[in-house]
Order: structure tokens, then sequence, then C-alpha cells
């Protein structure tokens, strides 16, 4: 057979030769670190013969697949390990995630994170043992067969739908171990030395909170001790940054309680951090020649159902009946923005339209996936829709991807481009006229080109109605989050038959845009959150300015100084409870307050203050008027783009 390799060279070998042995052919070195290989596309064991002629990719930890491969087969090492220590423990799923894996289990009286001790040693064993995952595909009936002898009731559910969907059915097993799996793995248990176990939670079923409660494990595993560790200290200081424990500790929201799962409260602290993002994108988006509108939180069923939104997202929407009519929560901004948009027939002249709005939306979210800020049931989004004819969609798609940059930089995030297209291979999956995607897809390629910036191209990740950009921010800690969004729409035009009267007079149909830069901005809060562990820049920071008189004899100064600061809209609070200035000070320094003025007997007699910076420290004695150009400088607000 003939192996093409990703450098064009071609080589023969004998049918029936594995990835493995190609691997070691080429290196012993790669053949140690190989984990698994993509065959003329298709993700596979390194293990598996290969009969075919077609082009190879030898997978490493440094792939992305590869990554995924180790994480997943160590999922099942865990799970092999914990129905040896629990029998009759019946298993759920055991997926690869961002940074590790995770396996649901229904586990009979699991003492929980106490068991880590011996699970870990059991997993160790195996590895030890160099156990091989051997693949063995059968027949509906014979895994149906093999999962009710074993009472994994929750794997038969999964074949039902492997059923319903007529895949083909794959076991893996290792050692005694048996798990129902699409794979690939990597060749033996050998292969995952460094892992560790890093925490437990319940887990509803399907994450469905109608279905059983079961004990789901997080574990991590990397190529390397050193990688290992490296990422261990990653996590631990990403626990001290998470927005769930420091903001409620800095006061800044509420979410859950009596208040409802996935609904989040903004205290009177995290109220101002809020306004002051929305207050700056309100006026950076006047700037930039977008007309911001409001749209009704509630809109009849039948706008979703043009919109297509309703066959899409009705199992996340929330509906209710008005004067015998059914009505829902807006899942989405865009529908209001068209109605917006064909309120009065439009003219050439007035493209491109750009509407932008901090809309409120509404989307039933299953509690087993609710999490902070980052996945609520209720969340603003920053949306904005463009409306241009065909020659302005290059200028338009380019000054919303140097707009959506602006407001990552100014808060120092990086970030990463992708560019998602359709798949030619499948183009009735897509709406639109296939000439239309023809003259879109360059567009966008040569917006990002023409710009100078680095992107990676994803063929098939389009949404169904248009291709998009996605930028990507990467946070303090070097995480990805998902980040500005631009998608091209042809959908939403055809159906609402949105068109413009030319220059011809005659009408054509518009090019629509929408763009969200923020994406949520209760997300992109808590992004904020812990990409700077709480403290925000001065200009965000709910108090920027304590005021400490040391005795009840300053008061009357510092009160003075406190007018001063209000004078010049710096949000200032003066501190004069009944406690050593040096306990006041520690609770400011807790609260992550960016400035401290300090004023003793000395300073209220001589006009001046004592000035800390959080995280600096002590700056000493100095004029009012010095501590009051340091202060304005570190709350200064961004420029506008």
């Amino acid at each position: 057979m003939r192996i093409v390799f990703p450098d064009s060279s071609v080589k023969e070998y004998e049918a029936g030769t594995t990835g493995l042995q190609i691997a070691g052919d080429i290196s012993p070195g790669l053949a140690r670190n190989a984990l698994i290989i993509r065959f003329n596309g298709e993700l596979m064991d390194l293990t598996r013969p290969l009969c075919d002629d077609g082009k190879i990719e030898i997978l490493t930890f440094r792939d992305e697949e590869g990554k995924k491969a180790l994480r997943h087969s160590c999922s099942h090492l865990m799970a092999s390990a914990v129905q040896k220590l629990y029998p009759g423990t019946r298993l759920g799923i055991g997926p690869s995630i961002e940074g590790g894996y995770y396996y649901d289990f229904d586990i009979p009286d699991f003492p929980g994170i106490s068991a880590f001790e011996d699970i870990t040693a059991e997993m160790k064993r195996q590895v030890k043992e160099d156990i091989s995952f051997i693949r063995k595909e059968m027949s509906f009936e014979d895994a149906v067969a093999l999962f009710e002898d074993s009472g994994e009731k929750y794997k038969l559910e999964l074949l039902e739908e492997l059923r319903d969907a007529g895949e083909s059915i794959s076991v893996y097993s290792n050692g005694e171990f048996m798990d129902l799996c699409r794979g690939p793995h990597v060749p033996s248990t050998g292969c995952m030395k460094h892992f560790e176990l890093l925490s437990t939670a319940g887990a509803y079923w399907r994450g469905d909170e109608k279905n059983e409660m079961l004990t789901r494990i997080y574990g991590t595993v990397f190529d390397s001790s050193k990688n290992l560790k490296e990422h261990i200290l990653l996590l631990e200081e990403a626990r001290k940054r998470d927005h769930r424990k420091l903001g409620p500790e800095l006061g800044l929201f509420k979410i859950g309680g009596d208040g409802g799962p996935g609904l989040v409260y903004w205290l009177p602290a995290g109220t101002i951090v809020r306004e002051e993002l929305e207050n700056h994108w309100k006026k950076a988006h006047v700037k930039e020649g977008y007309q911001l509108v409001s749209t009704p939180h509630i809109a009849p069923v039948e706008l979703w159902k043009t919109s297509e939104h309703y066959y899409y997202y009705k199992d996340n929407m929330y509906f209710l009946d008005i004067d015998k009519g059914e009505y829902a929560l807006k899942p989405m901004n865009c529908p209001g923005h068209i109605i917006i948009y064909k309120n009065s027939k439009r003219s050439y002249r007035e493209l491109p339209m750009r509407l932008a709005e901090l809309g409120m939306v509404y989307r039933y979210e299953k509690s087993g996936v609710l999490h902070g800020l980052m996945r609520v049931r209720g969340f603003t989004v920053d949306d904005g829709h463009i409306f241009c004819t065909e020659d302005q969609i290059v200028e338009e798609i380019q000054k919303v991807v140097r707009f959506a940059l602006y407001f990552l930089k100014i808060f120092d995030f990086g970030y990463r481009i992708e560019l998602s297209l359709m798949d030619p291979s499948d183009p009735d999956h897509y709406a639109g006229n296939p000439e239309e995607w023809k003259k879109v897809e360059p567009a966008l390629k040569n917006a990002l080109d023409e710009m100078g910036e680095d992107y990676r191209t994803v063929q098939g990740e389009a949404a169904f109605y248009g291709p998009k950009i996605d930028i990507k921010m990467k946070d303090a800690l070097g995480r990805f989050w998902q980040g500005p969004t631009i998608q091209f729409d042809f959908n939403i035009p055809q159906r609402f038959d949105l068109t413009y009267v030319g220059n011809d007079g005659q009408e054509h149909r518009v090019f629509m845009v929408h763009r969200a830069l923020y994406g949520s901005v209760e997300r992109f809060i808590g992004n904020l959150i812990e990409h700077y562990a709480g403290n925000l820049p001065g200009w965000l920071a709910p108090h920027q300015v304590v005021i400490l008189p040391i005795t009840e004899s300053q008061l009357e100064r510092a009160e003075e100084v406190e007018n001063i600061f209000t004078d010049l809209d710096i949000r200032c609070t003066l501190d004069g409870k009944n406690e050593t200035v040096g306990y006041r000070i520690r609770e400011a320094e807790t609260g992550k307050v960016p400035f401290m003025l300090i004023i003793g007997e000395r300073e209220a007699a001589s006009g001046r203050v004592s000035l800390r910076i959080h995280g600096e420290g002590d700056k000493g004695s100095m004029e009012l008027d010095e501590a009051i150009e340091i202060v304005m400088a570190g709350c200064r607000r961004p420029e506008l783009p």
C-alpha cells in the first residue's frame, strides 16, 4: 500500500502495517511519543492495521487530537479502577474536556474525595502493567447482550440512540474493563504515567435534573511530569481567581438561592462595574456609526418561527400565553432588529445601517450546565447587526474586526482568530444560494488578509446560515475563552424578505452581519474578574478610593478630601470606623480598592495625604494635588476607538 506523509513524500508498506509500525520506521522517538493517527481524514488507533493507500499523520500530545485521545483513554483507565474498587458501579460517560477529562458513575456508597488515594494507586498499578486498549466492533444485538449482562443501564440507553442514528458499534477493553466507545484510544495504559485526580461533584445523567444524580470525577493527564506540575499550579491559580468565589466576596453579584438558579442579581458594586462597561460600549458604538436601539423582552411565537429560532431553540425557550396568543421570552435580539430595519423602505443611501443593542435574552439551560456568570439563564448580549450592500462587505467586516480587537486590547486580552467556512461536500446543509456563499467566503478571507491578521481557517464549522469569524480571547493564565463573534447571515434576509432600493431604482436583497463584541456582558465580567484576579482596572473598580482618617480628629479633613474627589467624578468612600488604621487598610486591600489615602495628625495639619496603592504598598506622604494626579491617571477611562 502507498502511504503519503504530510510533507507529500510517499513510501510503500505491506498491507496490514499499523500506524505504530510506520511511526517506528520514521524514528524510535516518534514511535515513543505517538498516540493516534489520522488516516485519510479519519482518526484511528495506532495499532489498527491499515490495508489501503492513503495519507497519514502521526499525532502526538502536541496535536489537539492527540491530547483528546490521551485524556479520553485516561478516563477509561480511571473507570476501570473505580469499577474494580467499587463492585456494582455502573458507567455513565467519560469524555475528554479542556485540560483533562471526567467520568460519570453510579457508585454505591462512594466516600467522596477520600477515595482518590485508592483509585490513584489502582490506576498506577494498571499503568505499570501496560495493558493494551483493544477495539472490537460488534452488532447492535451483541452490544445490547453484553451490556445487559453487566447491568449497564446507562450504556443501554446510549446504544438505543446509536441504533436510531444507524451508527456502527465499537467497544474498547483494557484488561477486564469494557466500555462502549467510538475511540480512538492510545495503545496502552502505559502511555498515562503522568495523571492526577482533581475533584468530584454531583452531575445529573445527561445534564437533566429529572434524571438520576451521578458522581462525576475529574482528572487530568499529560505527556510529562513537568507539564503536569505546571498544569496543577495553573489550576491552583485559577481557583484563586474563580469569579464564582471572588464575585460574591467583592460584593459584585449573587446567583441562585431564593432568586432562582441561573439568574444574576447585581449588587450595588457589581452594578457600577456593569454600567461602566455598558456606558463605554455605548459611547464607542456611537462614535463607530452605530444607531442604538431597544427591543422588547417578549415577542409573538410566530416571529421566532419566521426567523427559525423556534425550530432550533424551542427546547431552550420560555413561553407564555397572553390574550389567547403564544409569546416567548426572546432568546436572541435578531428579529427585533429586523422589525426596526423593516420599519420603512430602505435606500442604498442609508447603507450600511448599523444597529446595536445591549439586549437581555433568556434561555433555558439545564441546571447541570449552569456555571457562575459563564452559563446563566438570563443574560445581556451586546448585539449588533449591519445591513449593507455586496460591495460594502469587506470594509464592514474589517471595521468590525478592528472594533472587536479594540475591546480586547483595552483589557490586555490576547486573542486568536478563526474563520469558519461551509463544508463544500454538503452544500444542502446551508441556507442561501451557493453563489452567494462563493462571494462572501472569499470576501471574509480578503478582509482578514488585507488587515494582516493571522487566522486559522476551519472548513465545515460555519453556521447553517452563514460563514463566521470567531475571536477567542486569551486571559492572563493563557486560557482561551469565547470572545467576539462576527457571523454572516443568508437566512434571515431571505425569510424576512429584507431589501433595499438600489441606485437603479430596483429592489435588491440586503446583506446582513451579526456581531457581538463582549458576547454576553455577564460572561465578559466573569472573564474580567478571573483575568485580573479581582483587581479590576481603576476605571472599573466599584470603589476607586478609600479615605482613612487615623483618628476621629482627622474626620473633618477626611470629609473635605472626600468631597474634592467626588467633585472630580471619582468613586470615593470615607472609612471612619472605630477600628485601627491597620485593620482598615487590610480590609481595603482585601476589597481590592485601588487607592487608599491615609490622613493622620500631620497630614491634616499640612494639607498632605499618605498614599497607598493596592498591590504596591505605601507611596509615602505627598501633596494632595500630587495624589489627585496619580489617582486620576489610574482611573482614566480608555480612549474611544
